[in-house]
């Protein structure tokens, strides 16, 4: 395996985990705000927009920790491209129907005017961070992961086994 991949893929954890740590933080304190960002969108029923909006910061901080830690990195890098994808289609989705919103990915949220020149730069930072998302997700092993602490021992250990004696 190329050497510099594993340096690339910390990286690309730190900088995707770093955005989902603010992002996250920044909404978490502030419920209502975040409800009425995830509402403004006008994508989804108020109550389920409710739940998305007061759930979503929570589970940002959960993927951005995880990826910085790098534990469970690989579910935490589907879930954050999930994330990502789902956010693309929001944004382009209020792009091609004329509504002006503040994205809401920082906190804020609602009602912008001049809004659609904000679109492009914000599609383009997501697609960026889902393909980094994607490489952490398709990457065996990154450095200084603590998956490699909790998940190493045990291939190892199984190494030690001699063959037949698993069962």
């Amino acid at each position: 395996m190329n050497r510099t991949l594993p340096w690339v893929g910390l990286l690309a954890r730190l900088v995707t985990g770093g955005v989902w740590i603010v992002a996250g933080g920044l909404k978490i304190t502030e419920p209502e705000a975040s409800i009425a960002a995830v509402r403004a969108y006008q994508l989804l029923p108020s109550s389920v927009a409710e739940v998305v909006g007061i759930a979503l910061p929570a589970v940002e901080l959960v993927i951005g920790l995880a990826l910085v830690a790098g534990v469970l990195t690989r579910g935490a890098a589907i879930l954050s491209a999930l994330l990502f994808v789902a956010f693309i289609i929001g944004i382009a989705s209020v792009w091609a129907r004329g509504i002006e919103i503040d994205c809401g990915c920082f906190g804020g949220g609602g009602s912008k005017a001049g809004a659609t020149s904000d679109y492009p730069w914000e599609i383009a930072r997501d697609g960026a961070l889902l393909i980094a998302s994607l490489f952490i997700a398709s990457v065996r092993r990154t450095r200084l992961a603590l998956d490699s602490v909790l998940f190493e021992r045990r291939s190892a250990s199984m190494a030690d086994v001699p063959e037949g004696a698993e069962n």
